[in-house]
């Protein structure tokens, strides 16, 4: 019997393994393993991630995602901050459990201090509940962007006035390029405004968001971007409210996403009384959401007051919004998003079929 020997290669994007196998004469020929032998876990860098992501169904594996939680086949424990040692960071960490994939999985992001600009990263571990052994390592950042806004699509998908035509997208960051991308095809928008403070004096970064969608307009004050809005995703990394008052002229559907300032909040916490609260995860998110936590604080809101998540509105089982008054979607992002979309990718690069 022959003897194999496997040689790990790096190669930027993904590591591998090669088998080495001895012929005659002492030479030995190279045969990339076949999907069958591969070994795992796969180590997939950004740049491969970023390769894959035209690949993957974000809105398909999240909604399959948010299905099993409803129907009590996922788990998704509390989130878990770590500080570390002398104030040199911390981490935060993001669990889950599909069952129906028989895949488990934490992302990792940590905040490293430093005397520049802190280091914030995120990497998911995927794993199997069969083998108990794991299957992948990946670069998080790009995905946790696209989990994010497929989360906000979904939102808009079940809680979008049936005729709003109208959307405007506050910030135009990664994220918020990612929320154009999402939401761009899931109504026949007549307008699509965009606007962010950077894009006044930044001609190239203009031209990126406008070149998006040919619906695209770039505006120059926030009251232009919101008025007449029936759709609001706010895509900022602001601590404190982005909407005020007078600035909105009919009630529309409002998204807002989590920063790490502490209770960060894009809109007043005394309108969440007045609206149609939604959220992507009830049994997580008010604890979390600055908004939410602070309307309950000052302003007797209770969390009882949410009419629906995400679980519950793609299994049919949530209330629809009234759409006489602003209603409003919270995500926090959730441990079993990230594990998903990470599941999505490991089908993608490890050449299994996606069903």
């Amino acid at each position: 019997m022959q003897a194999i020997f496997k040689i790990k290669v790096q190669t930027g994007l993904f590591d591998f393994r090669i088998a080495l196998t001895p012929i005659a004469g002492n030479d030995v020929e190279s045969r990339p393993m076949s999907s069958t032998d591969k070994e795992f876990p796969l180590i997939v860098q950004q740049d491969a991630v970023r390769k894959a992501l035209p690949h993957l169904d974000v809105r398909g594996a999240l909604t399959h995602m948010f299905l099993s939680l409803a129907n009590d086949s996922a788990v998704q424990p509390p989130q878990t901050f770590t500080p570390f040692p002398q104030g040199a960071g911390d981490f935060i960490t993001y669990l889950g459990v599909l069952a129906d994939a028989k895949v488990f999985g934490a992302k990792m992001s940590p905040y490293i201090v430093t005397e520049a600009k802190p280091v914030i990263t995120a990497w998911t571990a995927l794993m199997s509940m069969e083998t108990g052994q794991p299957l992948m390592w990946c670069d998080a950042g790009l995905l946790t962007n696209e989990r994010t806004a497929g989360a906000t699509a979904l939102a808009v998908e079940h809680l979008a006035a049936p005729d709003a035509r109208r959307l405007a997208i506050v910030g135009a960051g990664a994220v918020g390029q990612a929320h154009l991308r999402h939401l761009a095809p899931l109504r026949a928008w007549a307008s699509i405004n965009v606007f962010s403070p950077e894009l006044a004096s930044n001609e190239a970064k203009r031209a990126e968001v406008a070149a998006l969608d040919e619906r695209v307009r770039i505006c120059t004050h926030l009251d232009e971007c919101v008025r007449d809005a029936d759709v609001i995703a706010l895509c900022t990394s602001s601590g404190t409210p982005v909407l005020s008052d007078n600035l909105l002229t009919k009630p529309a559907l409002i998204t807002s996403i989590s920063t790490n300032v502490a209770n960060a909040h894009e809109i007043p916490p005394a309108w969440i009384q007045d609206m149609d609260v939604y959220c992507d995860y009830r049994r997580t998110t008010p604890a979390n959401a600055g908004e939410m936590k602070l309307a309950a604080q000052l302003h007797d809101w209770s969390p009882e007051s949410v009419l629906g998540d995400l679980p519950e509105l793609v299994s049919g089982r949530a209330r629809k919004p009234s759409w006489r008054r602003h209603v409003f979607f919270r995500s926090i992002g959730l441990g079993l998003e990230d594990v998903a979309i990470a599941y999505a990718l490991f089908r993608h690069v490890s050449g299994q079929p996606i069903s």
